[in-house]
């Protein structure tokens, strides 16, 4: 006669542990380790952990550093996107990841797993926006709960691009997470602190951000704004002094990426592109319009932002639409009414929009791919919309379009890898 009661007292229970277990992700270590254990046995069942990559190009780098070299003393069996430059092979994209893992590289050889390089920079990607948005709760700007802050760091690692890029090692995608973990460690320190902390704080995140992938520092204009606004009550002198302590290790990035250009090709803008191997596929386009032009803006609009590949066939190996892949990105865009009298609002806005002009102008969506790959470089700012925009939605919404961003990535990138 009470069995109704017990299922229902079940159901409760379950319930309840879902919405404990998802609140959990709210605190950055939690997050950091869930994210660690959950994508390590993706990339066990994926047969790939612990592995090395066909194209783990920067523990070759740190190789060659470690020998006091430039160019690469180990060279890959496969060369895809590598520089051949007088007979040397280089990279092209700036060394900062090749320093991170240095250590690694200079205890456990270069055989080191870059797979569980970009493992463990996703677990510390989780826990800097559970930081985040711990930060953006506290100071007012998107007022959210612990579950709803949960929800939001398990979308963000888990329905987002964030996906086809951890399990798999290689050098673009290993890029790609550093710089986003640099990113998020400036918006956090932008967040968190005040005074000199704060200020030299991002402005080394942001250096750091500049050293991995150059055009992503334009995702540094919304903590420079608040940075400026939360300190425009001191004297101008003192603003002045904080500022240059921010711009100092930015500066001195860009000293140091000019010299290491100069050192290999001779000319500090240079930086080997017209150089590198690149996919057949690519040399048509770059022989007639270069690596950016407004001829790719059309077909780079379209697939990050319209086109949908179902998740249950190929689909297209140029992406697919941000917003229909990861659907509670759609909040953002409600936070753009709800908000519209908020200044923090529109700066975040804007950052998005600057940041995507190197993006929209590129020589492709980075190919062979399941998703919008290129948009993580500016996804932070979305996300803090979003999580304006969600705040008052019912919390069923939300947890069922977390759902619907899971199933595409984890389903439609097994699908699509196969």
């Amino acid at each position: 006669m009470n069995l109704p009661h017990t299922n229902q007292s079940r159901s409760l229970n379950i319930a309840g542990a879902l919405k404990g277990f998802a609140t959990q992700w709210s605190r950055p270590l939690s997050a950091a380790v869930f994210t660690f254990f959950l994508y390590t046995v993706i990339a066990a069942f994926k047969g790939w952990a612990f592995q090395l990559s066909p194209h783990p190009y920067y523990n070759y780098l740190a190789d060659a550093f470690l020998h006091g070299q430039l160019n690469l003393r180990l060279i890959p069996a496969e060369t895809l996107d590598l520089i051949l430059y007088q007979g040397k092979y280089y990279l092209y994209w700036p060394p900062f990841p090749a320093l991170l893992v240095l250590p690694l590289v200079a205890i456990f050889g270069a055989g080191f797993s870059d797979v569980l390089v970009n493992v463990l920079l996703a677990s510390a990607i989780a826990a800097l926006m559970a930081s985040v948005l711990a930060e953006t709760d506290r100071q007012g700007l998107a007022p959210l709960s612990a579950l709803q802050r949960g929800l939001l760091v398990i979308f963000f690692a888990f329905g987002t691009m964030i996906v086809p890029l951890v399990p798999f090692g290689k050098v673009w995608f290993t890029g790609q997470l550093t710089g986003l973990a640099c990113a998020a460690f400036a918006y956090w320190a932008a967040l968190h602190y005040r005074g000199w902390r704060a200020f030299l704080l991002a402005g080394i995140g942001m250096a750091c951000v500049f050293a991995t992938r150059n055009s992503m520092i334009l995702v540094g204009i919304w903590p420079a704004w608040f940075l400026l606004r939360e300190h425009w009550d001191q004297r101008w002198w003192k603003l002045i002094r904080l500022t240059a302590l921010a711009l100092v290790p930015i500066l001195i990035s860009i000293g140091l990426i000019g010299w290491y250009n100069y050192a290999r090709f001779g000319n500090p803008l240079e930086i080997g592109y017209q150089f590198h191997q690149m996919d057949p596929f690519f040399k048509p386009l770059y022989a007639q319009y270069g690596p950016f032009n407004l001829h790719y803006l059309p077909t780079n609009l379209y697939y990050q932002f319209i086109f949908y590949p179902l998740p249950w066939r190929l689909g297209s190996p140029m992406g697919g639409s941000i917003f229909l892949l990861s659907p509670l990105f759609f909040a953002a865009l409600w936070a753009l009414w709800q908000d519209r009298r908020q200044l923090s609002t529109w700066v975040l806005v804007a950052t998005f929009v600057i940041a995507y002009i190197p993006i929209g102008l590129l020589m492709g969506t980075g190919y062979f791919q399941y998703g919008p790959r290129y948009l993580l470089d500016i996804s932070i700012p979305l996300l803090m919309l979003t999580a304006q925009g969600m705040r008052r939605w019912p919390l069923w919404v939300v947890a069922g379009l977390v759902g619907i961003s899971i199933f595409h990535y984890l389903i439609g990138v097994t699908i699509f890898i196969r």
